[in-house]
């Protein structure tokens, strides 16, 4: 009799298999990037997966961002990701956290254990605030870096931060990894591909320039680097359960 996640269990063996079940993931901005990578861990067989953004699904997510339809206009980029993922997950345990992150909401996030952190934060402060926060407590994560003005899937990749080349966001996120004498590896998925520079104004009432000219972007590098992170941190999880003898 097929089972949803026998596939799964082909390649990877029932211990691992079971390994993931007993896994709690938490996935930090559900967008381009985050959204491919929590399908990917639901339909890998994690068993708990927090998903954690304030954002509602607007008509210019609908490019590349799995969960934006037509019909979730509008509605909570966590609550209509739940939705798709009970669509074909029965067991799965889905927590939203409805929220943008920020360093004072840890103690909300984090009130139960987590195995895994995958940041797919646009904010450079919230950003360094995760990445600090899972160095602190000792919580496995990968960060997403920049994916957008570009095209190519295949130039990304996954390595330790300062080994990154070609992505003006690692660059910033370097500088203040320097700037707050933050210690330790940082895994990260980034793209080798150089960048094209957006200068079109589409908002002229926008406080920012990324409200004034936002970045462009394509169907192919997020989904790439979400489910890049999300393969990252699978084999995280089962190096970890391997070693603790789950």
């Amino acid at each position: 009799m097929e089972t949803p996640l026998q596939r799964m269990e082909l390649l990877i063996g029932e211990n691992n298999l079971e390994i993931l079940k007993r896994s709690t993931v938490m996935v930090v901005g559900v967008g381009g990037v985050g959204s491919y990578a929590a399908e990917a861990l639901a339909r890998s067989g994690v068993g708990t997966l927090i998903l954690v953004d304030g954002d509602t699904v607007a008509p210019s997510n609908l490019n590349r961002q799995i969960h934006a339809v037509y019909a979730t206009i509008g509605r909570s980029k966590t609550e209509v990701m739940k939705e798709r993922m009970e669509s074909y997950r029965r067991d799965c345990t889905i927590i939203c956290k409805d929220i943008f992150y920020k360093e004072e909401e840890n103690a909300v996030l984090f009130d139960k254990p987590v195995d895994f952190v995958i940041d797919a934060i646009d904010t450079m402060s919230s950003k360094l605030s995760l990445i600090t926060y899972c160095l602190k407590h000792k919580i496995p994560f990968i960060s997403s870096m920049g994916m957008a003005n570009r095209l190519d899937p295949t130039k990304v990749e996954c390595c330790e931060l300062m080994k990154t080349s070609y992505d003006p966001v690692a660059k910033i996120m370097r500088n203040l990894i320097r700037k707050h004498h933050i210690k330790g590896k940082i895994p990260v998925v980034f793209s080798s591909e150089q960048p094209s520079v957006q200068t079109k104004i589409i908002n002229e009432n926008g406080v920012t320039r990324k409200q004034k000219m936002p970045p462009a972007s394509s169907p192919f590098v997020p989904s790439a680097a979400g489910l890049a992170a999300a393969s990252y941190a699978m084999r995280i999880l089962l190096e970890k359960g391997e070693h603790h003898g789950q």
